[in-house]
């Protein structure tokens, strides 16, 4: 007999760059990489987040601009109204990746119509685009490519004036320049998403190449009250945050996004993650597991958990 209470890793299987939004619907909405079409899944259980209904949403006319490479999509509810922000391009390189936006009226984000609004107007080529709403001010986040000095990419962050327009500074957050950041190749930053909590926000990324084993994640401090467009706002951790556990079999532990229990009394980190060193990509699956608090009001992300490790459910699950 299964029991409903324990679940295992990992949740979804060739799953990269997961996000998982909980909405006030009761339903978790989650997204992956799929490449040439964006996929939601409505669920109810985020430890069966991969057995929910699941809808193909947004296919690109062939051969378009941003018809290919569809990386990293999230999908947001703002100001009553759904979005999804997702990278792609012509095939080409690096230098044509934009952040697209599809948005939607309708209350159920798996009905309606999704209308595509364009691509973000960043001032530099990049990928992984996130918002952050702080005092009524929605903020734009992403990873732009450049030399920092190294060849790769950094954290950036603008100001927008609706969810699909940009306006105002462009900010560098945090660039690749500590070792642990240039694994694998490249020096990379990717992959912001914001936490609030405890009077601070974190802001976690992505470093090292997605395909090296040292894949981590680094994060920003700030208090609530500071500006979030001056750098000096924000202090950034030396080490990673969350890392591969060798003990664990877990490697290349990245681009996660944070969600909470159906309660709301818990919250979940989910990420991806390949099952030995030197791995192919395509065997990135999504994992889950409880976050933790320490007693400085910082996030405890412990250590990946293995395979045959029986987890609780989410609280309220």
């Amino acid at each position: 007999m299964t029991n409903k209470n324990i679940f295992y890793n990992p949740v979804a299987m060739q799953s990269a760059d997961p996000w998982v939004y909980r909405h006030s619907d009761s339903h978790y909405y989650f997204m992956r990489t799929t490449s040439n079409y964006l996929e939601l899944i409505q669920s109810s259980r985020l430890s069966q987040i991969d057995k929910g209904t699941r809808k193909i949403i947004w296919s690109p006319e062939p051969g378009g601009r941003y018809s290919h490479h569809l990386w990293a999509p999230e999908i947001h509810f703002l100001n009553g109204r759904w979005y999804i922000y997702y990278t792609a391009n012509d095939g080409g390189g690096d230098d044509s990746r934009r952040i697209c936006v599809l948005e939607n009226e309708s209350p159920n984000p798996m009905e309606g119509e999704w209308v595509w609004k364009g691509a973000m107007n960043t001032p530099v080529p990049g990928l992984d685009g996130t918002v952050l709403m702080l005092r009524g001010q929605l903020y734009f986040l992403y990873a732009g490519y450049g030399h920092f000095p190294d060849y790769g990419s950094a954290i950036y962050m603008m100001r927008m004036s609706d969810p699909y327009s940009l306006t105002g500074d462009h900010v560098l957050l945090t660039a690749p320049t500590l070792t642990w950041e240039k694994q694998g190749g490249m020096a990379i930053n990717e992959g912001p998403v914001t936490l609030q909590r405890n009077g601070r926000i974190f802001l976690v990324y992505s470093a090292s190449t997605t395909w090296s084993e040292d894949y981590a994640l680094g994060m920003l401090t700030m208090n609530e009250q500071d500006d979030p467009m001056l750098a000096s706002s924000w202090t950034k951790s030396a080490e990673p945050v969350f890392r591969k556990s060798p003990n664990n079999g877990v490697y290349a532990t990245g681009h996660n996004s944070f969600t909470s229990s159906p309660d709301g009394q818990e919250d979940w980190i989910v990420y991806h993650a390949l099952p030995s060193p030197g791995a192919d990509t395509a065997l990135r699956a999504t994992r889950v597991q409880k976050l933790g608090w320490n007693s400085d009001g910082t996030p405890d992300f412990g250590v990946p958990f293995s395979d045959n490790q029986a987890l609780q459910v989410p609280s309220g699950e």
